[in-house]
This record gives C-alpha cells, structure tokens and sequence, in this order.
C-alpha cells in the first residue's frame, strides 16, 4: 500500500471525504457505513437528500485468480443486498469490475442517507487501478457520487476536481484522465418479477450487451426500454438538467439549417462571442454566425472518443467566456445513445 493510498484510507476512516478516480468519472468518496461522513457528501455538493448515492464495493479477492464463476460475488452483494438474483450475479460475472451500476433491494443495514430513503441500493464494482486499491485497503463499501457540485459538469480529471471544490483541503487521488469517461449504465433488478430487468441510465455498457448476457439466465427477463413512471427507483443522472455547463448551450440539426436561422434570426446580435462545435466543415450554418464565432471546435466521428472527452470539452468552453455553445447534436443511431443523453441533459441545464 504506498503513502497516498494509506493516507486516503485514514481520512475516510475518519469521517472525511475524498476523491477517487474511476474508469467513468471521478468520485467523491466517503465510508458507506458512515451516516455522518455521507451527508457531508451531499453538503459538499449541493445534492438533495433523496437523491440516492452509488456504493462502490472492492472485487473480490478470489476472483482474481483464473477459475472464476458468479458464485464468488454472492458475499460482496449479500453485504448490501437482502435479495441476490440470479440475473445480478452474471451481471456481475459478465461486466465487473466496470461501468455497470446495478439497483436491488437493500439490506436492512444499509443507511437510508446512502438510498435517498428507498428500500433499493445502487452497487458498483469500478475497474480503475486506484479505486480498486482504495477499495481493498479500506475493507468496505465507498458511496461516491461523481466530485461535482450538484448538476455541474462531471470531472474526469483531478484536475477538474480542484477546479471543482477550490476552497475545500480535498484529498485527491490522481488517477490521470477517466477511460471512459461518462457515468456508469444503471441497470433496475429490483423488480424482475413484474418489469424484468429496466435500464435507468445509459452508459458504456449497452442495453443490447445486458440483453446478451440476461438471456442466458432468463430470456423473459431480459432488458426493457428506459420508462420514467412513478414506481421505478430514483437514480444518480435522471433529473431531464444534469451534467451543465454554466455558458448557455444550444444543440441544432445540421440537416435543417433554415430552422437554426429562424430560431437565431432575432436573436443572433446577442450573442456576441459563440464557440462553434460540430462533426465537419458546414457553409450553410457558418455564415448566419461568422461575425460572432470566436472559436471552432472539430468532434470525433466515434461515440466512444466523444465520451471519454466530453466533460472535458464542456469545461474547456466554460473557461472561453463566451455567450453561447452551438453544438451540432449526435447522430441518432444506437450507438450514441449515452453520450447523447448526457449532451441533451447538458444542455437544458446549461446557463443557470
């Protein structure tokens, strides 16, 4: 264990917080077994007290060594949950340690300051080095929302972290850039009797690759479409303004370039410094902003290098003291669904 890892597991033994990184985003850990070191979480942040934290669990020992099965992830889960399904540990055979955050019924220790007073827990196994390390040398479960103020722009960096929480001594662990770079995908199997198995976030893990492995265990449970209703859990990421940057942002159809002139026609003289941001060279949305455009930026054509640098695009704007962010939205195929629901939630919260 080096010095910084140490130093990390004595503060957050102590009550205190600190900053960890992920493969998604980093976090802003505190002891999930700690009532008092978790509402400082949600002071720090802004958060609303029913807005349920993600608990972060260690990988098992055993499993590390080459003869692993499902069966080696029953003691982590039955810590936190009273009900460890089937689907819950091919689940967690199939994609941990990684991205993929899964909500089941809570165990009857499991604070109500963590679930946001729900009778579900969100569980995480991150694939990052560090949280990994952080995770074992502290011997028990780390809630850790993203190290954000609340409906902020997520840091994928420490950098970012700093930037975030300037005033706070924060303890925080560089773990360099985030891989991935968006929040995990939450996945609902807190009602597979009736509703089968919903997924609640998107993220770098897909529905279809969840479908994939589901159907082995039970194809009548396999995944079903996100369904915002009153009976499903309240999750990290969810809120319609989420992940924003504090400039204004405008997403426009590059197909309809006469929409975006009608939508900006009066207002155009406003916006005095606009930073541009799209997939290509386009004439036809160019010339209604040329006078006012301060800054161009080019997007990569892949979904996955778009998310790894997302908030760090949307930071990076932040900084330009600029008027407005046009941004060209994605592409509607499947395989921008999470980045694009990050960006769609970015920008309707965007300049408050």
């Amino acid at each position: 264990m080096n010095d910084q890892i140490r130093q990390a597991v004595l503060q957050l033994k102590a009550g205190h917080l600190v900053a960890m990184p992920t493969e998604t985003v980093y976090g802003l850990a505190a002891d999930a077994n700690n009532p008092e070191a978790v509402k400082k979480i949600f002071s720090t942040k802004g958060r609303p007290s029913g807005h349920p934290l993600i608990v972060h669990v260690a990988t098992p020992r055993a499993i590390q060594e080459p003869a692993s099965n499902e069966a080696k992830w029953v003691k982590v889960l039955e810590q936190w949950s009273r009900d460890v399904s089937p689907e819950a540990l091919v689940l967690a055979e199939q994609f941990w340690p990684g991205p993929l955050t899964m909500i089941l019924p809570k165990a009857k220790n499991v604070l109500s300051e963590v679930t946001g007073g729900q009778e579900t827990v969100g569980i995480r196994c991150p694939k990052h080095p560090i949280a990994q390390e952080l995770l074992t040398a502290f011997g028990g479960g780390l809630a850790a929302p993203s190290a954000n103020r609340f409906g902020r722009i997520s840091p994928t960096t420490a950098e970012h972290v700093k930037d975030e929480f300037p005033e706070l001594d924060l303890l925080i662990l560089d773990g360099g850039p985030c891989e991935v770079g968006i929040e995990s995908t939450i996945v609902d199997l807190s009602r597979l009797d009736t509703h089968g198995a919903i997924v609640l976030r998107l993220g770098a893990i897909s529905q279809e690759q969840i479908n994939e492995v589901l159907a082995q265990v039970n194809p009548q449970k396999v995944i079903g479409r996100n369904r915002t209703n009153s009976e499903q859990p309240r999750v990290s990421g969810s809120l319609s303004a989420h992940y924003a940057p504090k400039t204004k942002m405008y997403l426009y159809d590059s197909l309809r370039p006469n929409e975006l002139g009608h939508t900006f026609s009066l207002d155009v003289e406003k916006f005095h410094k606009i930073a541009w941001v799209h997939f290509s060279k386009q004439e036809k949305i160019k010339p209604i902003f040329q006078k006012n455009i301060v800054k161009e930026f080019l997007l990569p054509e892949n979904p996955t290098a778009l998310a790894k640098d997302l908030y760090a695009l949307l930071r990076q704007l932040d900084k330009l003291s600029i008027d407005l962010i046009l941004f060209e939205a994605l592409p509607g195929d499947s395989s921008w669904d999470a980045v694009r629901d990050r960006l769609g939630r970015a920008s309707v919260g965007s300049g408050t």
